[in-house]
């Protein structure tokens, strides 16, 4: 069965949808007509989670919800009515509310999105695959493994969580698209104890598949033994020192930086309202020759791949930075129009209450020439970051802050103590023309990445290889 009749189910002529489907296209028509493009975006939603710590279940939950949001677009101006939903009454009070944003506009309608055939994951509910018992003892296998491991634990935190997300798209001209969307994580955090220093380690993954492959003993025992290993590096590090130094990233994971730092200010509407750091620049060199950036979000049962985006758009591979030369921004569909170029495919809502905006989807640097011995052989006295916690951007200025949480010191080439509070402190502009040497061992992260703008999250990937850059600004701890 496809995603049309599946989510055709689910919001037409069933209890708790619109009574009729061609009335409910009817009156869109009538809302959009003379906007420039618009969609009724209807969405449903199963979400559940459950969270043991030390041996006991400490909370469980299970959520549905639906709803529609309506939009019209008129020139710069969008207007968005939701409701939590799918009652006709409700729709005729939304479509009266964003008519008044046409209102004397005479728009030329945009051309639907293309259709599209890929699939880029399963239609089936992820949630069906694991019932609650065997998310339990799952859980519960989880915390004894990581005690057996290590007699040194004293506190195991362990997580499951997943939604099944199914979505249509209406139109104004009668297209429709559809998409049944998966998508699951299993977190695993650590605290273990030595002469008198506790010290955590924590490590997560998940994507757009169900729960059956994280309950793979190669998995969730990979969690559980990275977790740990990360907790061990924590134990034996030291004050991080302060300063400019080099700086080399490690591959996967540590992209987060290259996501917040230089990827919003790719996106369209900080460029089209030239609030970006990057407004104006395009065709210019903006980074170090052999540097190239791209967005993806057409890998298959990637967390952020999306068969179709938010507004029916199928995703794209998009290139941002080529060699260097910035050649892309990330758009949906009011600012691409407005820029002349078009959707890129990355229009994303957080959900049905929630307007579209130019959002990320998999931000990747890809790979160079450099085996990573050779980048760190070359660096004098540096940091080694391979992972990171928390961070903050500023869009316009693109000056951020990065905490590491699991870092090394370089001495000499060669990787010494780990190091505990360090920091990177520097603007995206600058730091993407002080990458040295770029690796050859590009890497995804393992799928845990969750994107913020204007208070909405959506789940995205990152990835990246191993990198040097140069002049950074270290915060650190060590007095």
């Amino acid at each position: 069965m496809n995603a049309i009749s599946v989510t055709d189910r689910l919001f037409f002529g069933s209890e708790g949808g619109f009574a009729d489907r061609e009335a409910a296209e009817a009156r869109v028509r009538d809302a959009l007509g003379g906007a420039d493009d618009g969609e009724l975006f209807l969405e449903y939603r199963e979400s559940e989670s459950m969270v043991l710590e030390d041996g006991r279940i400490r909370s469980t939950a299970f959520d549905a919800a639906q709803g529609f949001g309506l939009r019209s677009v008129a020139g710069e101006t969008a207007g968005y009515a939701h409701a939590a939903s799918l009652d006709d009454a409700a729709l005729a009070r939304a479509a009266a509310t964003v008519k008044a944003v046409a209102a004397g506009h005479r728009g030329i309608a945009a051309v639907a999105p293309r259709a599209t055939n890929a699939r880029l994951y399963s239609d089936a509910n992820p949630l069906a695959a694991l019932d609650t018992a065997a998310r339990a003892a799952l859980l519960a296998e989880i915390d004894a493994y990581a005690r057996a491991r290590d007699p040194r634990v004293k506190q195991v935190i362990a997580s499951l969580t997943g939604e099944w997300q199914a979505v249509q798209v209406l139109r104004a001209d009668g297209v429709r698209v559809a998409d049944l969307r998966p998508l699951v994580r299993l977190n695993v955090n650590v605290v273990i104890e030595a002469n008198g220093r506790r010290e955590t380690g924590s490590h997560g993954l998940g994507g757009r598949f169900a729960y059956d492959r994280l309950a793979d003993a190669t998995t969730w025992k990979g969690a559980v033994d990275e977790a740990l290993r990360q907790a061990v590096v924590n134990l034996d590090s030291v004050p991080a020192p302060a300063g400019e130094m080099e700086v080399v990233l490690g591959p996967g994971w540590p992209g987060i930086l290259l996501h917040e730092a230089i990827g919003h200010g790719l996106e369209g509407d900080f460029n089209r309202k030239k609030t970006s750091a990057f407004a104006g620049l395009m065709g210019q060199r903006i980074a170090a020759p052999g540097v190239t950036v791209v967005d993806d979000g057409t890998i298959p049962d990637r967390r952020g791949s999306l068969t179709v985006d938010d507004e029916g758009t199928p995703t794209n591979r998009t290139v941002l930075i080529e060699d260097g030369i910035l050649v892309g921004f990330l758009q949906d569909r009011q600012n691409g129009r407005l820029m002349g170029t078009g959707s890129t495919g990355n229009g994303r809502r957080e959900s049905h209450a929630h307007i579209p905006m130019p959002r990320m989807t998999n931000t990747i640097m890809l790979g160079g020439a450099h085996d990573p011995a050779e980048i760190l052989s070359t660096v004098k006295r540096g940091l080694y970051a391979v992972n990171f916690g928390g961070g903050q951007v500023d869009i316009t200025s693109g000056k951020f802050v990065f905490s590491a949480s699991e870092a090394y010191l370089i001495e000499n080439g060669k990787v010494g103590a780990p190091v505990k509070g360090a920091t990177l402190i520097g603007d995206g502009a600058t730091a993407l023309t002080r990458i040295a040497m770029v690796g050859n061992d590009m890497a995804l992260d393992p799928g845990i990445g969750t994107c913020g703008k204007n208070g909405q999250g959506v789940p995205v990937g990152v990835g990246q290889p191993t990198l040097k850059m140069t002049g950074l600004t270290i915060g650190g701890t060590a007095v």
